[in-house]
């Protein structure tokens, strides 16, 4: 039998753990279980399109993209396997692609959260920790750039004068990011307070640790994770919650798409769309909860 041949091969020369080859059992005896179920076929016999229907099947019943796709990965294995050794005529899984596996939707700080993080949490501002954090987080929340990004910033690319700030993003290509008045307060508060208590960075970052030495993207994200841990409860806390949560806002505030791509630094405006599902899905929430007949189905 077909199954029963690739499992020794999967045992015997790839050397598959048990828990492997107890997978790949289960997954295919599933296979041939739903191909017995038709008339007059087996492993032998099956088409291209029984396996398609067999991949429906599992979407019918609510399997996941990402549970289908691992299913039809073993059965692929097993009919290249029956194919060189000559235990069928054709590969008829070969042709058939997986369903498309759904990005998750970014996760982002809701607006009251951002309000404590910045307004009620007791921030010192003789502290140069405190208001090195706030400053930080601010930076990250307001322009919406990378991790990496904030980390190679350096003082001569912040302009105060045009409230602008010049960042370097993938592939060293540089983009001009706008600065609120809050942001340009507080970098500026920050500033002078940084080159009072800290040593000298010799390269002139703009963010530094308590050693006068360029910020980590570690240090930042072990920043940013603390900081957000007292005001949500989501289970991501990254600075990309941060620029998620940038390019989000701006979107539910009316700005234009491509203004945002530009903004975050995106080559193509596909991947900045994945934010327009983020704004329509809380546009759905807000209009369940609002509308006295959003939950009636006679009337949708």
């Amino acid at each position: 039998m077909i199954i029963d041949g690739f499992l020794r091969y999967m045992e015997t020369e790839r050397v598959a753990s048990p828990q492997t080859v107890h997978t790949y059992r289960e997954v295919l005896t599933g296979f041939a279980d739903y191909v017995a179920s038709l008339d007059g076929q087996n492993l032998e016999t099956v088409d291209t399109d029984i396996v398609r229907d067999w991949m429906g099947s599992l979407m019918e019943r609510g399997c996941s993209a990402s549970y289908v796709c691992k299913q039809l990965s073993a059965v692929k294995s097993m009919y290249r396997y029956a194919l060189k050794h000559n235990l069928v005529k054709m590969d008829p899984a070969h042709p058939v692609k997986g369903p498309k596996k759904q990005k998750p939707l970014p996760v982002f700080l809701k607006e009251q959260d951002a309000d404590r993080l910045f307004d009620d949490l007791p921030w010192r501002s003789d502290e140069i920790e405190d208001v090195r954090a706030r400053t930080l987080l601010l930076f990250l929340y307001t322009t919406g750039i990378r991790r990496a990004e904030v980390t190679a910033l350096s003082d001569v690319d912040v302009n105060f004068i045009n409230s602008e700030v010049k960042v370097t993003g993938k592939r060293r290509k540089q983009r001009i990011v706008p600065m609120g008045k809050e942001l340009s307060t507080a970098l500026q508060e920050y500033m002078q307070l940084r080159d009072e208590k800290l040593p000298p960075c010799a390269d002139k970052a703009l963010f530094v640790s308590n050693k006068g030495l360029r910020m980590t993207g570690d240090q930042v994200y072990a920043l940013v994770r603390k900081y957000l841990s007292m005001v949500t409860t989501m289970k991501k806390r990254s600075p990309h919650v941060l620029r998620h949560s940038f390019a989000t806002s701006m979107l539910n505030n009316d700005a234009q798409l491509g203004s945002v791509q530009k903004l975050l630094g995106h080559e193509s405006v596909a991947t900045t769309e994945i934010y327009t599902h983020v704004t329509f899905e809380d546009l759905k929430r807000v209009y369940a909860k609002a509308h006295p007949r959003a939950g009636d189905e006679d009337n949708v």
